[in-house]
């Protein structure tokens, strides 16, 4: 199975907007019992979630698991910093890749493969105001010409 597949449960589009990603890793979650019937109920959001490397392990800050319902008073903190699994090698060239300027690690889906809730995290480059503009032109003139390729097809020229 490639890397991304899985039943989806949760996806950051904005890391698209604002980063370019360059690397994408799969990464498990060290989870507490209740966090893993919240996230299999789809209730999880990536938004303003961001990866950091302390002392040799990496976690994952700022990602909102709501607390399950059923959960009564084992339930867990929503935005408690989660450990990712990775091997060390991929660990190691992360460190080596993030101490350069501008690359940072930020979490683009959360799903579930084989019955394990994954992370994918993709080593970024953070955009400037005009690739973001840059983008949003390259993607108007994309669809237009989309658009008019398609009214070709229908004969309506």
């Amino acid at each position: 199975m490639p890397k991304g597949e899985g039943k989806l449960i949760a996806q950051n589009k904005k890391a698209r907007h604002d980063f370019t990603v360059e690397e994408t890793y799969e990464a498990g979650l060290v989870l507490q019992g209740t966090e893993i019937k919240a996230i299999r109920a789809g209730r999880v959001n990536l938004k303003d979630s961001f990866a950091r490397i302390q002392q040799g392990e990496v976690f994952v800050h700022n990602m909102h698991i709501s607390p399950y319902e059923q959960g009564n008073r084992y339930n867990h903190e929503p935005l408690r910093t989660r450990k990712l699994l990775l091997h060390k090698k991929q660990i190691s060239q992360l460190i080596g890749q993030t101490k350069e300027a501008g690359y940072s690690l930020v979490p683009l889906k959360l799903y579930i493969k084989n019955g394990v809730a994954k992370l994918l995290i993709g080593l970024a480059k953070g955009k400037k105001k005009y690739d973001k503009r840059e983008d949003l032109k390259r993607k108007d003139a994309n669809r237009t010409i989309q658009r008019e390729l398609a009214q070709r097809q229908k004969g309506n020229y």
